[in-house]
């Protein structure tokens, strides 16, 4: 492995990491997409503090990047609070029309400029180690490197002093005000520093991966748990191993490599969404058919304890009278019959005591209301689920 090769991967896992921290945030506000805007609405700020700084390597254009993104946060939010259109609208409003501001710009005061659709929109991870940073005559690695790497040092001192205030105003707005903290401040804090983030990755790896880096990960760790720390732990893990299998990918197939880390972002989101253990697909649609497995079984309990009858406890009854298909019935019968609620005889079928005790149980659970319980109920006389 090349230094270079070394220096694409160290970047890629950097800004992911920078990007995942706010990231995390930004999907549990419900405010994902606010990053696509942020990152297209930031080119009115890089092409005036370029007209005012004549330099692209000026601090002054992050900052006022920065700014143009808090600004984009502010006019998207302003346009909510009337009440006329919604976030999303609000947004798609916005970034096109401060995105044009940039373009216009760039069109009539810098016709010399060449703007590279590739290399702005997906980036070029490429090039990233060619631009070196040179102190004094010491090339002390690449510029980008070092940029990015600032920005996710700040964000994670401010995440550190600030994660109980972020934690309380993300979850509970409310409480946080009651507790004297500020909601408005720290959004728009939020805001701030995931605008210089935008910013500084921007250059490296261009729009659409800064956008992927922002939300997927944290899209992804949001599947998989419900516990905030953990939930940063995952999604820079995600980050990470998309910057370095994406590399790879692109490495293969000869491919972009900004294109290939959002592509393999974009196949273990589908991964997760589709295999998750408590909210996957597959597993959201088992818990599914299983409820309602258990569900008939309860219905049949309780038609067993209110009928004496042999007719109505007659095994055929449950295709006869209640009209179950065969398959569900026999799925039911033996259910029943494997956590021994039932016993079966001359095709007569009757509660065991373990079953009407259960049975008893459940009926109280539902009369007084408490539907949750019953998973409680299920934990200690199921010894057979589904």
């Amino acid at each position: 492995m090349t230094s270079a090769q070394l220096e694409i991967q160290l970047i890629g896992a950097i800004v992911a990491i920078a990007c995942a921290i706010p990231g995390t945030f930004l999907v549990l506000r419900k405010m994902a997409m606010i990053s696509d805007a942020i990152s297209h609405s930031i080119l009115p700020g890089i092409v005036l503090g370029f007209f005012i700084t004549q330099d692209l390597n000026s601090p002054l254009l992050i900052l006022l990047a920065a700014l143009t993104g808090v600004i984009t946060v502010i006019l998207v939010e302003f346009i909510q609070k009337t009440g006329l259109v919604k976030e999303d609208t609000a947004i798609g409003l916005v970034f096109p029309a401060l995105f044009s501001i940039g373009v216009i710009l760039i069109a009539k005061n810098a016709n010399d400029v060449h703007l590279d659709i590739d290399a702005v929109l997906l980036g070029e991870l490429a090039f990233a180690p060619f631009d070196r940073l040179v102190v004094d005559g010491m090339d002390i690695g690449p510029k980008s490197l070092w940029v990015i790497g600032s920005i996710l040092l700040i964000t994670l001192t401010l995440l550190l002093l600030f994660f109980k205030e972020l934690k309380l105003s993300t979850f509970d707005k409310g409480l946080a005000a009651t507790l004297g903290f500020s909601p408005a401040i720290l959004h728009y804090g939020l805001m701030t520093i995931s605008s210089v983030t935008v910013v500084g990755a921007f250059d490296a790896v261009g729009a659409v991966l800064v956008v992927a880096l922002i939300i997927a990960p944290a899209a992804t760790a949001y599947l998989l748990t419900d516990n905030l720390k953990h939930m940063l732990f995952l999604s820079c893990c995600f980050g990470i191993f998309a910057a370095i299998a994406g590399y790879w990918l692109a490495n293969v197939l000869d491919a972009s490599i900004a294109g290939s880390m959002s592509t393999v972002l974009g196949i273990v989101f589908l991964l997760v969404y589709l295999f998750a253990p408590k909210q996957g697909v597959f597993s959201v649609f088992f818990k599914e058919r299983q409820q309602r497995k258990e569900v008939s079984l309860l219905v049949f309990l309780l038609h067993l304890q209110n009928h004496q009858e042999a007719e109505e406890r007659h095994v055929n009854h449950l295709r006869e009278h209640i009209n179950w298909q065969k398959v569900q019935a026999k799925t039911v019968l033996e259910l029943a019959s494997k956590n021994n609620l039932i016993y079966i005889s001359d095709n007569i079928v009757s509660l065991t005591d373990k079953g009407q005790e259960f049975t008893d149980e459940a009926l109280l659970y539902i009369t007084t209301n408490k539907v949750t319980a019953i998973e409680e109920l299920k934990e200690r006389f199921f010894l057979f689920r589904g």
